[in-house]
Protein backbone atom coordinates (compact mmCIF):
# COMPACT_ATOMS: atom_id res chain seq x y z
CA UNK A 1 0.00 0.00 0.00
CA UNK A 2 1.50 3.52 -1.05
CA UNK A 3 0.84 6.35 0.53
CA UNK A 4 3.00 8.50 -1.04
CA UNK A 5 0.84 11.57 -2.95
CA UNK A 6 1.74 10.53 -7.21
CA UNK A 7 3.33 13.24 -9.04
CA UNK A 8 -0.23 15.02 -10.12
CA UNK A 9 -1.74 15.24 -6.63
CA UNK A 10 2.16 16.78 -5.55
CA UNK A 11 2.34 19.22 -8.07
CA UNK A 12 -0.96 20.28 -7.17
CA UNK A 13 0.14 20.53 -3.33
CA UNK A 14 3.19 22.59 -4.54
CA UNK A 15 1.02 25.31 -6.97
CA UNK A 16 -1.19 26.19 -4.22
CA UNK A 17 1.35 26.11 -1.67
CA UNK A 18 3.21 28.74 -4.15
CA UNK A 19 0.86 31.24 -5.03
CA UNK A 20 -0.81 31.30 -1.36
CA UNK A 21 2.49 31.68 0.01
CA UNK A 22 2.41 34.99 -1.85
CA UNK A 23 -0.45 36.07 0.58
CA UNK A 24 0.95 36.45 3.98
CA UNK A 25 -0.36 37.11 7.68
CA UNK A 26 -0.55 41.18 7.40
CA UNK A 27 -2.89 40.53 4.60
CA UNK A 28 -5.20 38.43 5.80
CA UNK A 29 -5.37 40.14 9.24
CA UNK A 30 -6.68 43.61 7.40
CA UNK A 31 -8.76 41.64 5.48
CA UNK A 32 -10.27 39.48 8.41
CA UNK A 33 -10.52 42.84 10.54
CA UNK A 34 -12.22 45.37 7.87
CA UNK A 35 -14.50 42.31 6.14
CA UNK A 36 -13.09 42.84 2.96
CA UNK A 37 -13.44 39.97 0.58
CA UNK A 38 -9.76 38.77 -0.34
CA UNK A 39 -10.11 39.31 -4.64
CA UNK A 40 -6.63 39.39 -5.11
CA UNK A 41 -6.34 36.28 -3.82
CA UNK A 42 -9.40 34.63 -5.76
CA UNK A 43 -8.34 36.41 -8.44
CA UNK A 44 -4.72 34.50 -8.41
CA UNK A 45 -6.20 31.13 -7.82
CA UNK A 46 -8.70 31.73 -10.92
CA UNK A 47 -6.28 33.00 -12.87
CA UNK A 48 -4.04 29.89 -12.75
CA UNK A 49 -7.49 27.07 -13.65
CA UNK A 50 -7.88 26.07 -9.56
CA UNK A 51 -11.40 26.91 -9.82
CA UNK A 52 -12.52 24.51 -11.77
CA UNK A 53 -10.49 21.32 -10.51
CA UNK A 54 -14.23 19.23 -10.31
CA UNK A 55 -15.69 20.59 -13.26
CA UNK A 56 -15.63 18.01 -16.12
CA UNK A 57 -13.04 18.59 -19.04
CA UNK A 58 -16.11 19.14 -21.36
CA UNK A 59 -17.11 22.11 -19.78
CA UNK A 60 -13.69 24.02 -19.33
CA UNK A 61 -12.62 22.44 -15.80
CA UNK A 62 -9.47 19.79 -14.77
CA UNK A 63 -12.40 16.42 -14.51
CA UNK A 64 -10.48 15.59 -11.48
CA UNK A 65 -11.60 14.08 -7.86
CA UNK A 66 -12.12 15.08 -4.66
CA UNK A 67 -9.01 13.53 -3.35
CA UNK A 68 -7.47 16.55 -5.51
CA UNK A 69 -9.69 19.39 -4.32
CA UNK A 70 -8.80 18.13 -0.92
CA UNK A 71 -4.97 18.31 -1.04
CA UNK A 72 -5.60 22.30 -3.10
CA UNK A 73 -7.44 23.09 -0.09
CA UNK A 74 -5.65 21.76 2.55
CA UNK A 75 -2.70 23.54 1.13
CA UNK A 76 -4.46 26.83 1.17
CA UNK A 77 -5.38 26.79 4.74
CA UNK A 78 -2.28 25.63 5.72
CA UNK A 79 -0.93 29.12 4.80
CA UNK A 80 -1.47 32.45 6.46
CA UNK A 81 -5.27 32.60 5.46
CA UNK A 82 -6.28 29.51 6.90
CA UNK A 83 -9.77 28.72 7.11
CA UNK A 84 -10.26 32.50 5.60
CA UNK A 85 -8.49 31.51 2.45
CA UNK A 86 -9.80 28.10 2.15
CA UNK A 87 -13.20 29.61 2.67
CA UNK A 88 -12.50 31.99 -0.68
CA UNK A 89 -12.52 29.20 -2.87
CA UNK A 90 -13.88 26.49 -1.60
CA UNK A 91 -17.71 26.88 -2.08
CA UNK A 92 -16.57 28.02 -5.87
CA UNK A 93 -14.65 24.42 -5.99
CA UNK A 94 -17.37 21.96 -4.96
CA UNK A 95 -20.42 23.68 -4.44
CA UNK A 96 -22.18 22.80 -7.90
CA UNK A 97 -21.34 18.97 -7.42
CA UNK A 98 -25.63 18.69 -7.91
CA UNK A 99 -25.16 20.31 -10.84
CA UNK A 100 -22.09 18.27 -12.06
CA UNK A 101 -24.19 15.15 -11.36
CA UNK A 102 -27.73 16.09 -11.63
CA UNK A 103 -28.16 19.34 -13.98
CA UNK A 104 -29.84 19.07 -17.34
CA UNK A 105 -27.15 19.13 -20.19
CA UNK A 106 -28.60 22.56 -20.98
CA UNK A 107 -27.41 24.16 -17.44
CA UNK A 108 -24.26 22.49 -17.59
CA UNK A 109 -23.30 24.19 -20.61
CA UNK A 110 -24.84 27.46 -19.34
CA UNK A 111 -22.93 27.43 -15.97
CA UNK A 112 -20.43 25.12 -15.43
CA UNK A 113 -17.76 26.77 -17.81
CA UNK A 114 -17.85 30.18 -15.91
CA UNK A 115 -17.32 28.28 -12.73
CA UNK A 116 -14.53 26.71 -13.65
CA UNK A 117 -13.16 30.44 -14.95
CA UNK A 118 -13.95 31.83 -11.77
CA UNK A 119 -16.62 34.22 -13.31
CA UNK A 120 -19.77 32.54 -11.47
CA UNK A 121 -20.10 32.65 -7.96
CA UNK A 122 -22.50 30.37 -6.08
CA UNK A 123 -24.13 30.94 -2.83
CA UNK A 124 -25.65 27.93 -0.55
CA UNK A 125 -28.82 28.65 0.26
CA UNK A 126 -29.80 25.43 2.71
CA UNK A 127 -30.27 25.99 6.29
CA UNK A 128 -33.06 28.34 8.06
CA UNK A 129 -32.95 29.03 11.42
CA UNK A 130 -36.26 27.81 12.57
CA UNK A 131 -35.16 24.51 10.93
CA UNK A 132 -31.40 24.18 11.48
CA UNK A 133 -30.37 20.25 11.03
CA UNK A 134 -33.86 19.32 10.30
CA UNK A 135 -33.83 20.34 6.70
CA UNK A 136 -36.92 18.23 6.54
CA UNK A 137 -38.62 21.41 8.35
CA UNK A 138 -37.41 24.15 5.84
CA UNK A 139 -40.10 26.76 4.73
CA UNK A 140 -38.84 28.50 2.33
CA UNK A 141 -41.10 27.06 -0.45
CA UNK A 142 -41.65 27.13 -4.29
CA UNK A 143 -44.71 27.48 -5.51
CA UNK A 144 -45.53 27.08 -9.25
CA UNK A 145 -46.06 29.71 -11.22
CA UNK A 146 -46.78 28.76 -15.16
CA UNK A 147 -43.21 26.75 -16.96
CA UNK A 148 -41.67 27.96 -13.55
CA UNK A 149 -41.64 28.74 -9.96
CA UNK A 150 -42.09 31.55 -7.30
CA UNK A 151 -40.35 31.22 -4.07
CA UNK A 152 -40.29 32.98 -1.21
CA UNK A 153 -38.21 32.36 2.53
CA UNK A 154 -35.40 32.77 4.25
CA UNK A 155 -32.37 31.42 4.16
CA UNK A 156 -28.88 31.79 6.53
CA UNK A 157 -25.32 31.05 6.96
CA UNK A 158 -24.92 31.86 2.94
CA UNK A 159 -21.39 32.20 2.56
CA UNK A 160 -20.20 34.56 0.31
CA UNK A 161 -23.79 35.77 -0.73
CA UNK A 162 -22.29 39.19 -1.49
CA UNK A 163 -20.19 37.80 -4.28
CA UNK A 164 -22.49 35.49 -5.94
CA UNK A 165 -24.83 35.84 -9.37
CA UNK A 166 -26.73 32.58 -8.20
CA UNK A 167 -27.54 30.88 -5.35
CA UNK A 168 -28.24 26.82 -5.13
CA UNK A 169 -31.86 27.12 -3.21
CA UNK A 170 -33.53 24.48 -1.66
CA UNK A 171 -36.91 25.04 -1.24
CA UNK A 172 -40.09 23.07 -0.38
CA UNK A 173 -42.45 22.42 -3.85
CA UNK A 174 -44.65 19.56 -1.69
CA UNK A 175 -45.73 20.33 1.75
CA UNK A 176 -43.95 18.17 4.36
CA UNK A 177 -47.33 16.93 5.66
CA UNK A 178 -48.32 15.51 1.95
CA UNK A 179 -45.30 13.52 1.84
CA UNK A 180 -44.49 10.04 2.36
CA UNK A 181 -40.98 10.75 3.55
CA UNK A 182 -40.09 13.83 5.63
CA UNK A 183 -37.14 14.65 3.15
CA UNK A 184 -39.44 14.05 -0.24
CA UNK A 185 -41.22 17.39 -1.65
CA UNK A 186 -38.01 19.77 -1.80
CA UNK A 187 -36.43 20.89 -4.56
CA UNK A 188 -33.20 22.12 -5.67
CA UNK A 189 -33.10 25.45 -7.72
CA UNK A 190 -29.82 27.25 -9.31
CA UNK A 191 -31.35 30.72 -8.94
CA UNK A 192 -30.54 34.01 -9.51
CA UNK A 193 -29.70 36.11 -6.40
CA UNK A 194 -31.77 39.04 -8.21
CA UNK A 195 -31.17 42.30 -5.39
CA UNK A 196 -35.15 42.73 -6.47
CA UNK A 197 -36.14 40.03 -4.71
CA UNK A 198 -33.53 38.80 -2.29
CA UNK A 199 -32.35 41.20 0.62
CA UNK A 200 -28.88 40.35 1.93
CA UNK A 201 -27.75 40.76 5.88
CA UNK A 202 -24.21 40.10 6.96
CA UNK A 203 -24.08 37.93 10.00
CA UNK A 204 -21.51 39.44 12.56
CA UNK A 205 -19.34 36.41 13.59
CA UNK A 206 -16.22 34.86 15.78
CA UNK A 207 -14.02 34.43 12.79
CA UNK A 208 -13.17 34.29 9.31
CA UNK A 209 -14.61 37.40 8.24
CA UNK A 210 -12.55 38.29 5.14
CA UNK A 211 -15.69 35.87 3.50
CA UNK A 212 -18.78 37.16 4.82
CA UNK A 213 -22.26 34.72 6.00
CA UNK A 214 -25.63 35.73 5.50
CA UNK A 215 -28.82 36.20 5.95
CA UNK A 216 -31.46 36.22 3.01
CA UNK A 217 -34.86 37.12 2.56
CA UNK A 218 -36.46 36.03 -0.73
CA UNK A 219 -39.71 37.90 -1.80
CA UNK A 220 -41.45 36.74 -4.68
CA UNK A 221 -38.37 35.51 -6.63
CA UNK A 222 -39.16 34.14 -10.34
CA UNK A 223 -37.37 31.07 -10.99
CA UNK A 224 -37.51 29.06 -14.48
CA UNK A 225 -38.02 25.31 -14.76
CA UNK A 226 -34.74 25.55 -16.44
CA UNK A 227 -32.86 26.27 -13.45
CA UNK A 228 -34.14 22.99 -11.43
CA UNK A 229 -31.30 20.83 -10.40
CA UNK A 230 -32.65 17.46 -11.08
CA UNK A 231 -36.20 16.17 -10.26
CA UNK A 232 -38.77 18.38 -8.86
CA UNK A 233 -39.43 17.12 -5.39
CA UNK A 234 -36.00 14.99 -5.05
CA UNK A 235 -33.60 18.08 -4.27
CA UNK A 236 -32.29 16.97 -1.38
CA UNK A 237 -30.69 13.40 -2.06
CA UNK A 238 -29.62 15.67 -5.68
CA UNK A 239 -27.96 17.78 -2.51
CA UNK A 240 -26.20 14.79 -1.02
CA UNK A 241 -23.27 15.64 -4.23
CA UNK A 242 -22.37 18.18 -2.36
CA UNK A 243 -22.74 17.65 1.01
CA UNK A 244 -20.28 14.98 1.19
CA UNK A 245 -17.69 16.70 -0.83
CA UNK A 246 -17.65 19.66 1.51
CA UNK A 247 -17.37 17.77 4.57
CA UNK A 248 -14.88 15.83 2.70
CA UNK A 249 -12.66 19.56 2.07
CA UNK A 250 -13.33 20.82 5.16
CA UNK A 251 -11.24 18.29 6.58
CA UNK A 252 -8.54 18.85 4.97
CA UNK A 253 -8.73 22.38 5.68
CA UNK A 254 -8.97 21.60 9.32
CA UNK A 255 -5.84 19.70 9.27
CA UNK A 256 -3.92 22.60 7.06
CA UNK A 257 -5.37 25.27 10.02
CA UNK A 258 -3.88 22.74 12.24
CA UNK A 259 -0.62 22.07 10.56
CA UNK A 260 -0.08 25.67 10.36
CA UNK A 261 -0.87 26.49 14.13
CA UNK A 262 1.58 23.47 14.86
CA UNK A 263 4.49 25.12 12.46
CA UNK A 264 4.27 28.74 13.88
CA UNK A 265 3.86 27.37 17.67
CA UNK A 266 7.32 24.89 17.14
CA UNK A 267 9.22 27.72 15.33
CA UNK A 268 8.29 30.38 18.58
CA UNK A 269 9.13 27.45 21.20
CA UNK A 270 12.77 27.17 19.45
CA UNK A 271 12.91 31.18 19.65
CA UNK A 272 11.69 31.79 23.14
CA UNK A 273 14.00 32.22 25.51
CA UNK A 274 12.95 32.05 29.08
CA UNK A 275 15.40 31.19 32.17
CA UNK A 276 18.29 31.11 30.36
CA UNK A 277 16.76 27.87 27.97
CA UNK A 278 14.11 27.77 25.10
CA UNK A 279 10.98 27.30 25.95
CA UNK A 280 10.36 23.83 23.54
CA UNK A 281 13.22 22.22 26.33
CA UNK A 282 10.26 22.35 28.38
CA UNK A 283 7.89 18.76 28.14
CA UNK A 284 5.20 21.13 29.47
CA UNK A 285 5.59 22.44 25.82
CA UNK A 286 6.94 20.15 23.20
CA UNK A 287 4.56 16.84 24.52
CA UNK A 288 1.42 18.55 23.52
CA UNK A 289 2.58 19.72 20.36
CA UNK A 290 3.85 16.50 19.66
CA UNK A 291 0.42 15.14 20.31
CA UNK A 292 -1.15 17.27 18.16
CA UNK A 293 1.57 16.30 15.29
CA UNK A 294 0.51 12.59 15.63
CA UNK A 295 -3.15 13.46 15.98
CA UNK A 296 -3.24 15.34 12.41
CA UNK A 297 -1.62 12.78 10.60
CA UNK A 298 -3.66 10.05 11.68
CA UNK A 299 -6.88 12.34 10.92
CA UNK A 300 -5.07 13.40 7.27
CA UNK A 301 -5.21 9.67 6.61
CA UNK A 302 -9.01 9.54 7.24
CA UNK A 303 -9.90 12.06 4.77
CA UNK A 304 -7.77 11.03 2.44
CA UNK A 305 -9.63 7.81 2.81
CA UNK A 306 -12.98 9.35 2.64
CA UNK A 307 -11.57 11.20 -0.80
CA UNK A 308 -10.77 7.94 -2.27
CA UNK A 309 -14.02 6.28 -1.72
CA UNK A 310 -15.79 9.18 -2.97
CA UNK A 311 -13.57 9.40 -5.95
CA UNK A 312 -14.27 5.46 -6.28
CA UNK A 313 -18.28 5.30 -6.63
CA UNK A 314 -17.57 3.86 -2.99
CA UNK A 315 -20.19 4.87 -0.15
CA UNK A 316 -18.64 7.66 1.49
CA UNK A 317 -21.15 8.82 3.71
CA UNK A 318 -19.34 7.23 6.86
CA UNK A 319 -16.37 8.07 6.37
CA UNK A 320 -16.91 11.87 5.22
CA UNK A 321 -18.92 12.39 8.61
CA UNK A 322 -15.77 10.30 10.42
CA UNK A 323 -12.97 12.44 8.70
CA UNK A 324 -14.79 15.61 9.26
CA UNK A 325 -15.15 14.61 12.80
CA UNK A 326 -12.09 13.55 13.65
CA UNK A 327 -9.83 16.47 11.25
CA UNK A 328 -11.89 19.20 12.95
CA UNK A 329 -11.07 18.17 16.48
CA UNK A 330 -7.39 17.67 15.89
CA UNK A 331 -7.12 20.73 14.25
CA UNK A 332 -9.22 22.86 17.35
CA UNK A 333 -7.02 21.13 19.95
CA UNK A 334 -3.43 21.78 17.71
CA UNK A 335 -4.80 25.92 17.66
CA UNK A 336 -5.25 26.02 21.24
CA UNK A 337 -1.99 23.89 22.25
CA UNK A 338 -0.40 26.09 19.87
CA UNK A 339 -2.27 29.35 21.60
CA UNK A 340 -0.97 28.02 25.04
CA UNK A 341 2.27 28.11 23.85
CA UNK A 342 2.77 31.64 22.71
CA UNK A 343 0.83 32.25 26.28
CA UNK A 344 -0.20 35.93 26.96
CA UNK A 345 1.12 36.76 23.44
CA UNK A 346 -1.05 34.27 22.17
CA UNK A 347 -4.11 36.24 22.56
CA UNK A 348 -2.42 39.50 21.11
CA UNK A 349 -3.51 39.58 17.55
CA UNK A 350 0.03 40.18 16.14
CA UNK A 351 1.09 36.76 16.58
CA UNK A 352 -1.77 35.49 14.48
CA UNK A 353 -2.31 32.32 16.57
CA UNK A 354 -5.60 33.40 17.65
CA UNK A 355 -6.83 33.49 14.51
CA UNK A 356 -6.21 30.55 13.56
CA UNK A 357 -7.78 29.71 16.90
CA UNK A 358 -11.05 31.51 15.80
CA UNK A 359 -11.01 29.81 12.31
CA UNK A 360 -10.15 26.55 13.43
CA UNK A 361 -13.44 26.49 15.91
CA UNK A 362 -15.62 26.61 13.15
CA UNK A 363 -15.27 23.40 11.78
CA UNK A 364 -16.73 21.45 14.78
CA UNK A 365 -19.74 23.13 13.97
CA UNK A 366 -19.74 23.54 10.54
CA UNK A 367 -20.85 22.24 7.76
CA UNK A 368 -22.60 20.34 10.33
CA UNK A 369 -21.92 20.19 14.32
CA UNK A 370 -20.24 17.45 15.94
CA UNK A 371 -22.84 15.99 17.91
CA UNK A 372 -24.82 15.45 14.76
CA UNK A 373 -21.78 13.57 13.22
CA UNK A 374 -21.31 11.59 16.49
CA UNK A 375 -25.26 10.77 15.95
CA UNK A 376 -24.84 9.61 12.11
CA UNK A 377 -21.97 7.18 13.21
CA UNK A 378 -23.74 5.45 16.00
CA UNK A 379 -27.22 5.24 14.20
CA UNK A 380 -26.11 4.57 10.44
CA UNK A 381 -22.34 2.90 11.32
CA UNK A 382 -23.44 1.20 15.00
CA UNK A 383 -26.81 0.75 13.86
CA UNK A 384 -27.88 1.86 17.21
CA UNK A 385 -31.25 3.23 17.80
CA UNK A 386 -31.95 7.19 16.84
CA UNK A 387 -31.71 9.29 19.44
CA UNK A 388 -33.10 12.42 18.12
Amino acid sequence: MDFSLDDELRAIQEASARIAADFDDDYWSQRDEKHEFPWAFYDAFAKEGWIGVLVPEAYGGAGLGVLHAGILLGAVANSAGAQNAASTLHLSIFGMGPVIHHGSEELKRRTLPPTASGELHVSFGVTEDDAGTDTSRIRTFARRDGKGFVINGKKVWNTKAQQAQKILLLARTTPREDCAKPLQGMTLFLADLDPRHCEIREIPKLGRNAVNSNEVYIQDLPVSADDVVGEVDRGFYHLLDGLNPERIVIAAEAIGIGRRAVDVATRYARERIVFDRPIGQNQAIAHPLAESLSELEAAELLWQKAAWAYDSGAPAGPLANMAKLRCSEAAFTACDRALQVFGGFGYAREFNVERYWREARLARIAPISNEMVRNFIAEHVLELPRSY
